[in-house]
């Protein structure tokens, strides 16, 4: 990178990331929850260089690390039934989210769209868990997320 160029975050799926960065995310992960004690510790575990794990560590996080504390948009497409948006609404408040914006739109050919925007700081689950929570009710058919902010 060149002087004064600015820091650009990517938003990345994990099968796209090279091999020494999803073992860095796992050794951090064994860190954080105390499996391991040290780096060394870590990065044998995961069969990963120092090297490796110091170069990537400051630069690769999960995605629920960097939104937690913040508000994420999803844009969910479900099926028009009555009491749909009810459930989903109610499975969020279950796993702790606060609903800030909603929006439904009309239904068409019996398929509706709702974009909301979430607050996940005191959310029981991390973000992929709540989308695939989502995914599991019958009457949905795709959920993404749009956005995040603080």
């Amino acid at each position: 990178m060149y002087r004064g160029a600015e820091n650009r975050f990517y938003l990345v799926r994990e099968d796209v990331l090279s091999e020494a960065m999803t073992k860095t995310l796992e050794a951090k992960r064994l860190l954080e929850s105390g499996t391991a004690k040290t780096v060394n510790e870590a990065v044998h575990s995961v069969d990963l260089s120092r090297s490796a794990f110091y170069k990537y560590r400051d630069g690769i996080y999960p995605f629920q690390t960097m939104v937690k504390e913040k508000i994420i948009s999803i844009s969910i497409h479900l099926d028009d039934r009555s009491g749909a948006l009810s459930e989903l609404l109610t499975l969020l408040a279950e796993v702790g989210c606060n609903i800030l914006t909603i929006h439904q739109t009309i239904p068409l050919q019996g398929k509706a769209n709702v974009t909301m925007s979430i607050e996940t700081a005191s959310a029981n689950r991390e973000i992929d868990g709540i989308i695939k929570a989502l995914n599991k009710l019958d009457y949905v058919r795709q959920v993404n997320i749009i956005g995040s902010g603080a």
